[in-house]
């Protein structure tokens, strides 16, 4: 029978695939290497089992013992696969910018989960780094695995990945691009690739708010370029010990929205749903395609599976609240259909301010229109309200109709995003547009502004 012992020797032989839409207008071949096959779904798999083998050897993990280490989700699924099968606990720290498929991952194979801080310094004793070497100081028969200095990091990659890679492209591959976080995959692949043939270039990837880049062009370790930023598992506040800058011939930023946008194209028109860093990737090569020829064959690795991203990156809310969503609105119908569910939440004139002020706060809105005899007569905002009441509280239990203001205006479906922006201004926040059969709906100036982003 043609059988694996265990699920760790399935760990390996990802496939190569070629990338068609998406590289249409680059002279070179590109493939993607796909480590969404290995078991935990990503190439972190790779050397988790290598740390944990070598750290065995070495004595420095016990039987029974505890796995400590600080990961962006993957390497903690790669560990947490290991420790099942060799029969170690795994506690992961995460920071708070990893996504929640993340977290309930690592606890559905049995990890302990500790979350800290994303916008701290390394050197923070609530940093996932600090908090990581803090607990392997505190609890017994512990290891703290630190992917980031660990060479069996990048070694496994130099034994692994890099062989494969050289194999499947039968030597021909010209450039090795992936997205670099602890370090490990570009410089262990990197160097195999290199000794093999010296001319190949290693492309890497980083974010803007990583260090990386102007530390490979300049030496200069810049605190400057460290801010926080959403594009997960690639780019560094720290210059980990895996990072080897002689191997790495160039890096390249990509934004956020960037590599949030290019994933979801990954998916959609190439039908390889992977994770953010690999949208970071296929962007950055094309951003460099003009050092590319048709002689060239660029392998790019893609880290992880796009499940991990389904409640980020593949949800249209999540991407248009931080305006990373391509969208185009000509209509009010568009802004209505936007979010067109919502009933519109209107008060009668003979109502009481305090029924306004509820319905403000129950809705979580701030504009409301006012009714009477069936039609609109006015209208009543959050700013109005607020600042009539601090100049008399006693207006909370006056009716609506003594502090309301003019009607919003109402418009057609059709009527235009510019005739609606000439609607609304200081003093009309909102504009009602008409549905027909007696509904309408409400677009307020944060909806046009929006939209507009």
């Amino acid at each position: 029978m043609k059988v694996y012992n265990n699920i760790l020797e399935t760990i390996g032989n990802t496939p190569i695939v070629r990338i068609n839409k998406l590289a249409l207008d680059v002279k070179a071949q590109i493939f993607a290497k796909i480590e969404t096959t290995n078991p935990g779904n990503s190439v972190k798999d790779r050397m988790a089992v290598k740390m944990i083998e070598d750290a065995e050897k070495s004595g420095i993990l016990k039987p029974g013992g505890t796995i400590i280490e600080g990961t962006s989700g993957n390497t903690g699924m790669g560990l947490a696969l290991t420790a099942i099968i060799k029969g170690y606990k795994l506690i992961c720290v995460l920071n708070d910018k990893q996504s929640k498929e993340k977290m309930d991952i690592l606890r559905a194979v049995g990890a302990e989960v500790v979350v800290c801080p994303t916008a701290v310094e390394p050197t923070d004793p609530r940093s996932y780094y600090s908090v990581s070497r803090r607990l392997a100081t505190e609890i017994p028969n512990s290891w703290y695995v630190n992917q980031y200095d660990n060479l069996s990091n990048r070694t496994a990659h130099y034994e692994q990945t890099g062989p494969e890679i050289w194999e499947q492209t039968e030597g021909k591959i010209t450039h090795f691009v992936v997205g670099v976080g602890t370090g490990g995959t570009i410089s262990g692949v990197g160097k195999y690739l290199k000794e093999k043939n010296p001319n190949i270039k290693i492309w890497g990837i980083d974010t803007y708010g990583s260090v990386f880049k102007k530390y490979k062009e300049t030496g200069i370790f810049d605190e400057n370029e460290i801010y926080p930023y959403i594009t997960e598992g690639i780019g560094e506040d720290i210059l980990p010990a895996n990072v080897d800058f002689d191997i790495i011939d160039l890096f390249e930023k990509v934004t956020d929205k960037d590599a949030a946008v290019y994933t979801r194209r990954l998916a959609r028109e190439e039908g390889i749903f992977v994770g953010n860093s690999a949208g970071a990737a296929i962007k950055g090569v094309l951003q460099l395609k003009e050092k590319l020829t048709k002689d060239d064959i660029v392998i790019i690795l893609f880290h992880d599976h796009g499940s991990r991203y389904v409640g980020k990156i593949f949800n249209d809310d999540w991407m248009r609240e931080r305006g990373f969503l391509e969208e185009t609105f000509v209509t009010a119908k568009d802004l209505v259909n936007k979010h067109g569910e919502r009933p519109l939440v209107s008060l009668y004139a003979e109502e009481l301010v305090s029924h306004a002020i509820a319905a403000m706060r129950k809705f979580g809105i701030s504009q409301i229109p006012v009714m009477k005899d069936g039609g609109f007569v006015g209208s009543i905002d959050d700013k109005s309200v607020y600042q009539l009441l601090v100049e008399d509280p006693s207006l909370k239990d006056a009716p609506i109709s003594s502090i309301m203001q003019a009607a919003f205006p109402i418009v057609q479906l059709n009527v235009t995003i510019d005739e609606i922006c000439k609607l609304i201004n200081r003093e009309t926040p909102a504009v009602l547009v008409d549905l027909g059969e007696g509904k309408y709906h409400i677009v307020t100036r944060y909806d046009v502004i929006s939209a507009m982003s």
